[in-house]
């Protein structure tokens, strides 16, 4: 029997697939609570929805998260994702592509919103006073400084 090269593309089609098959994924997956619940959630600058709320996620490291609830302070911080010793460079082929079952890597983040507490009135003049006050002392030493660098410059 004589073997062609029209055969070599089926072939390489067939192991292909096999491959993908039998090869095995990370599945990753982030759930979001809030206290209490029902908060609207960003992460990254993203709305994935009201608390509590599941997404998956390709890659770990430092996430922006913004928490929002009426009646509550809006929370502004940060988390980290830390990866697992399977996402290592070297190992994480094995666990994407060789390893044949499925890896699922779940974390839970849990937030505590604090009620909203308006400010005191007269907390809030101070505070703008306070601000005003320092507004008109730098614009002064911007004064000062852009007078005396036009002086050093001299006449034109």
């Amino acid at each position: 029997m004589h073997r062609t090269r029209k055969s070599f593309p089926i072939k390489l089609a067939f192991v292909c697939v096999v491959a993908f098959v039998l090869t095995g994924c990370v599945e990753r997956k982030l759930t979001i609570n809030t206290e209490p619940a029902g908060a609207l959630v960003w992460l990254n600058d993203e709305e994935i929805g009201a608390s509590p709320v599941t997404v998956e996620f390709n890659w770990y490291g430092d996430y922006k998260v913004r928490i929002s609830k009426e009646g509550y302070e809006t929370l502004n911080t940060h988390r980290e994702l830390k990866a697992p010793l399977h996402d290592a460079v070297g190992i994480d082929f094995f666990a994407e592509v060789v390893w044949p079952g499925r890896i699922v890597d779940e974390y839970e983040w849990t937030f505590r919103l604090a009620e909203y507490q308006p400010p005191d009135r007269s907390e809030l003049i101070e505070a703008a006073q306070q601000m005003k006050e320092t507004a008109a002392a730098e614009f002064e030493e911007g004064m000062r400084r852009q007078a005396e660098e036009q002086k050093a410059k001299g006449p034109d």
